[in-house]
């Protein structure tokens, strides 16, 4: 083989390799769109209204989550099963991103986390890494992570909406988190950093529970509960 002949074939390989690429942009362009979709209706249940409607917002994220199964099933077809992580860098941030949405509406229906296995089967891919498509580990405990800094803001909204109960359950949600995250040895450095924004999301919860307590609101709201 020439030189030529053998850099014609290294550019066939890379333009075949371009085409793979830009195929899987076009389909994770739509799964973007769709988590975009379904993070504007979970954003409501921030109003003071919003509260009331958890409910309804849930079913409408998880109708929405119908499309996300069926979008995925497409970016499976894009390339070879083998090649996951070769490719992963063009969907990673979105599977983060849903992983999040699907933990969101878990916490809201059940207030409880949800399992990597929950999250894999809502998104319609694998956990186990030989059965293709799946969720990565680190992907599944970013999403989560991500959703402790969305905790932290619906702890805070949920004092404006006159629910004083709330933050304290999230409080001590979000205190489990931490202290199940602390078991962990992460030497993924963006999922590192993404594990110091919980200490903050902590800190901003128990300000908003400390406020609650000194005017004395948590207490009206546990003994409203109990009556």
């Amino acid at each position: 083989m020439s030189v030529t002949e053998m850099f014609s074939y290294i550019q066939g390989f890379l333009s075949a390799d371009q085409d793979v690429r830009e195929d899987i942009r076009k389909v994770v362009q739509t799964l973007e769109q769709t988590a975009r979709e379904i993070l504007t209706v979970l954003q409501s249940v921030h109003q003071p209204s919003g509260f009331k409607e958890i409910p309804s917002k849930c079913v409408k994220a998880r109708e929405l989550f119908c499309s996300v199964r069926t979008q995925i099933a497409d970016l499976k077809t894009k390339f070879p099963v083998e090649q996951y992580y070769r490719f992963h860098e063009h969907w990673r941030f979105v599977l983060q991103r849903l992983a999040f949405l699907a933990a969101f509406v878990v916490y809201l229906e059940t207030e409880t986390l949800v399992t990597r296995e929950e999250v894999a089967q809502i998104l319609g891919i694998e956990v186990v890494r030989e059965k293709g498509f799946h969720l990565d580990v680190e992907d599944y405990l970013a999403g989560v992570l991500i959703m402790a800094s969305e905790l932290s803001r619906l702890a805070v909204n949920s004092v404006t909406a006159g629910d004083y109960n709330r933050p304290l359950r999230i409080s001590n949600f979000i205190n489990e988190l931490d202290s199940g995250f602390r078991l962990l040895n992460l030497k993924n450095d963006p999922l590192r950093k993404r594990y110091d924004g919980l200490k903050y999301d902590v800190k901003k919860i128990e300000e908003v529970v400390y406020d609650l307590s000194i005017r004395g609101l948590a207490k009206e709201s546990e003994s409203a509960g109990d009556k």
